[in-house]
Order: C-alpha cells, then sequence, then structure tokens
C-alpha cells in the first residue's frame, strides 16, 4: 500500500511536471508581427490584348497569266522594292513591242506632216491630227509598260512575308488574287478594351499623364522588353459589352511579336496613400477576410477588414485596421481569439523583400 502511494505521488509529480514544461514552452513562443504601411503604390489593371502589325497588307496580282517565279519564302524579311513573285510577262511583252513600233511610226508620221506644215503644204489641222495620233501611241505605250510592270510584284515596304495561299509555280492567276501577305512588324500595334468605369479614371488623370506607358504580358507569362505608350481610343463604346478599345504601340526591335499574337496588357494605376498588409495574415471566413490584431499587452482580437486592390503577396484595406496597429503575420491557426501571446516585431518591407525573394525563385 505504501508502495503504491509513493507511485501515485511520483506520477502525479510527473505529470504536472510535463504540463509546466508545455505551458511554459507555448509562452517562449514568439509570433511574429507587423504593421500596415501607408504609402504610394502603383497596381496594373490587366487586359486581354490583340496584336497586330503595324503594317499588314494583302498581296495580290495585278495581272492574269502564269506564275512563273517565287523569289521568297514565307516567314522571309524583305526590304521594300524587293521582287517577290513573276508572273509569266511574254505577252505583256509583245503588247509593249507592238506599241513601240506603233510610236516610231507615229514620230515618223509627225515629223514629215510638220515639215509639209512649215512649207505651207499641209494645213495646220493635218499637223495638230498627227500630233494626236502620236500622243495615243505613246499613251498606248505607257500603258503596255504598266501591264508589263504588273507582272512582277515587290514589296512596297520593309516587312516579313506571310503564308502563301495555295500558289504555285505554273500555276494559272487570275486578276486580283490573293498570293501572301505582308507585315510590318519594327512597330506593333496592341488593341485592348477596357471598361466605362475605368476609362473615366483614365480620363480624369492630368493632361501630363496622357501618354501612358503600359507593359505586355506574353503568352508564355514572360514580360515583353519594351514598354508601349497608348497613343488613341476608340471614337464609341461598345454598346453590348459597355467597353471601349485603346491602342498602345509597342516598338519590336528583335521581331519576337508578330502580327495576330495575343498577350495581357498591364496598365498601371497609380494609388496614393493606401494601406498595405501581406495577403498571408489574413484568413477567411464565409467569404469575408479577417486579420488577428494585437495589443500591447500581446491579446489577440480577430477583426473583419475590408480589402481594395490586390497586388502580388499583398492587399490594399479599406476598412477595419488603422496604421501603427499591430497585426499577426504567422501562426494564424495556432492562437484564438483573445490569447496572450509573446510577439516579434518585423517591418512590413523586410516582408515584402521575402515574398519578392520567394516569388522569384
Amino acid at each position: 500500500m505504501k508502495n503504491f502511494i509513493i507511485l501515485i505521488v511520483l506520477l502525479s509529480t510527473f505529470f504536472l511536471a510535463c504540463d509546466r514544461d508545455d505551458h511554459e514552452a507555448h509562452e517562449e513562443t514568439s509570433y511574429i508581427v507587423t504593421k500596415p504601411l501607408l504609402t504610394d503604390t502603383l497596381i496594373y489593371h490587366e487586359y486581354v490584348g490583340q496584336i497586330h502589325s503595324i503594317q499588314h497588307i494583302k498581296i495580290r496580282t495585278l495581272e492574269k497569266g502564269y506564275l512563273q517565279k517565287i523569289y521568297v519564302d514565307e516567314g522571309q524579311a524583305v526590304r521594300k522594292g524587293q521582287l517577290l513573285f513573276q508572273i509569266m510577262p511574254v505577252i505583256y511583252q509583245s503588247e509593249m513591242l507592238k506599241n513601240q513600233a506603233e510610236v516610231s511610226f507615229a514620230e515618223i508620221e509627225y515629223r514629215n506632216t510638220k515639215a509639209l506644215a512649215d512649207s505651207n503644204i499641209v494645213s495646220r489641222n493635218e499637223l495638230a491630227l498627227a500630233k494626236a495620233k502620236l500622243d495615243k501611241a505613246k499613251a498606248e505605250l505607257a500603258l503596255a509598260e504598266a501591264h508589263l510592270g504588273f507582272t512582277e510584284i515587290r514589296a512596297t515596304f520593309d516587312g516579313m512575308i506571310g503564308r502563301f495561299n495555295e500558289v504555285r509555280l505554273g500555276s494559272l492567276l487570275d486578276e486580283g488574287e490573293l498570293l501572301t501577305t505582308l507585315s510590318d512588324n519594327s512597330k506593333m500595334w496592341v488593341y485592348f478594351n477596357v471598361p466605362e468605369a475605368e476609362y473615366l479614371d483614365y480620363a480624369s488623370r492630368p493632361k501630363s499623364d496622357s501618354l501612358l506607358k503600359v507593359r505586355l504580358q506574353l503568352a508564355n507569362n514572360r514580360m515583353f522588353n519594351e514598354h508601349g505608350i497608348v497613343e488613341t481610343i476608340e471614337a464609341d463604346f461598345n454598346n453590348e459589352t459597355g467597353n471601349i478599345a485603346f491602342r498602345a504601340t509597342f516598338r519590336n526591335p528583335t521581331g519576337i511579336l508578330r502580327n495576330g499574337e495575343t498577350g495581357n496588357v498591364l496598365l498601371p494605376v497609380p494609388l496614393e496613400q493606401v494601406l498595405i498588409i501581406p495577403q498571408k495574415a489574413t484568413f477567411e471566413i464565409l467569404d469575408k477576410k479577417y486579420v488577428y490584431v494585437v495589443d500591447k499587452e500581446g491579446k489577440v482580437e480577430s477583426r473583419e477588414i475590408r480589402t481594395g486592390a490586390e497586388m502580388p503577396h499583398l492587399y490594399t484595406v479599406v476598412s477595419g485596421i488603422k496604421p501603427g496597429e499591430q497585426i499577426l503575420v504567422e501562426g494564424l491557426r495556432k492562437v484564438r481569439n483573445g490569447d496572450k501571446i509573446h510577439t516579434k516585431y518585423q517591418a512590413l518591407s523586410a516582408i515584402m523583400d521575402e515574398l519578392k525573394d520567394l516569388h522569384a525563385e
């Protein structure tokens, strides 16, 4: 019996010691807290953009005939004036030679008539008629030369050849038949649709901000290395969508942008004196966001907040907390409303740097 009592006392002492150790360990745990940052910042509104060449034309035949030569390939860069296609010129060459002969004949006839007119052998009306025949022959020769020139299809500007429209050597082409396209990709136009409310915010900016710089995120989620400038806004709103089209111009020195591509346009929106907190400091209950506010004594209080703009790893706060109040950043699942905890302060700027490094990885 005595040994049994001693065993109970020893076990009680052991469990009390374990409880005390657990309690002390809990009290010694330090939770990181920070304070909201009141600052000016910049957020980006994102829009789906359609990318177009600054010049994009369809190349068509101007004369009917067989395709004799193709001097370029699809996707090839060409210079202004470079020969692209050759339509068989035999018929048009013959027409030109015929008209050259008619011009030579009309010139001889005119010179003879002029000599007779100067000697008063024929009337001035005869000379005028000979001059008219010569002018007509020259006009027909110029037309024949133009038709012959149309058998050579050349680039009208520096650009890139598009896909061939099922044309091959020897194909019989009709007048006006589509051959391919030519795109000038030195600069690109990116169109994106902006809702009416956001357009009004943009329109109310100072005139000095009228040249708005935007960024372009490509389909592989990488940022295009050139900034674009919003140069024009469409005249009318689309009544069905409530949007209006903006057009931004991007330089394309490497040629990576092509006509018909898509991307996301990031339009900057400046925010003045807004309150910023880390996203990881918040938790949700029934679609409402909360934070744990920690007072000077270390007491935890859950508080509902209303957030505004969302940035990578950050929220702007519209209401619920004030500058200078401490909020819990880590260990949100380990505490409850009303708990007292030990805290360790970390500036929000340091937390933001850590989040940037994590995002970069």
